[in-house]
């Protein structure tokens, strides 16, 4: 398979960065604390913005509860940084870009604090553009991240291709008009019928650019 594109939007963690087992960590202490089946919480939150996580398990807590609950997440994430690294490939690929000088932003559904202890950590490239939790109203599933993201790097969403790994951002990409590429062949992907890629991780893929366009190769791709 070879794609065509001008941008590419990665999300961050489970993309960029292995950072679940602290993701894991944090939320097995919240479902504790709920008396919430950790399973069940596991299998929500994981790449959904932790805001709505929280109001989809606290429906009738005020917003002050959910506030101050944010907060204390934030604050054990953002201190357990044990095991987070660079995924294989990221750092490789993110380089190239640059070489290349062909734009990317982060699109994260991570908020700023927490965004920038994992990105530091994992010792990734500087982005010119993030998206963050802040800076949108509507967070993963909802489009809204990643036609901001299409929209700093001054392109359309459908020459721009997104990277991730969770069914929320999947559904974020493609609802843009992106074309989605998915890092990790994990049972369950959603709407594998309109993904455009499917890779093991991002070691498989080699790029080219001419002509302003960038051409992805995949060298290892799963069947979509």
């Amino acid at each position: 398979m070879v794609l065509k594109c001008r941008g590419f939007l990665f999300d961050l963690d489970g993309t960029l960065i292995d950072s679940l087992p602290v993701v894991e960590r944090a939320w097995c202490q919240f479902a504790d604390k709920m008396s919430i089946d950790r399973d069940e919480v596991l299998s929500f939150v994981h790449g959904t913005p932790a805001m709505i996580s929280l109001r989809h398990f606290m429906p009738d807590a005020s917003e002050e509860e959910i506030n101050r609950t944010f907060k204390w997440i934030e604050k054990i994430e953002s201190e357990d940084t044990e095991g987070v690294t660079a995924l294989p490939g990221a750092v490789a690929l993110i380089d190239k870009l640059n070489a290349l000088d062909i734009p990317w932003a982060i699109v994260t559904s991570c908020t700023v604090p927490l965004a920038s202890v994992r990105h530091k950590v994992a010792e990734l490239p500087e982005p010119a553009h993030w998206v963050t939790a802040e800076s949108v109203n509507n967070g993963k599933p909802n489009p809204e991240p990643y036609l901001l993201g299409a929209s700093m790097l001054g392109l359309p969403p459908e020459e721009c291709v997104v990277f991730e790994d969770a069914a929320a951002g999947i559904h974020a990409g493609l609802d843009a008009g992106c074309q989605v590429v998915v890092v990790h062949n994990l049972p369950g992907i959603p709407r594998r019928d309109e993904l455009h890629l499917v890779l093991n991780n991002l070691e498989d893929i080699e790029i080219s650019k001419s002509g302003g366009y960038v051409t992805i190769y995949a060298s290892n791709e799963e069947n979509c």
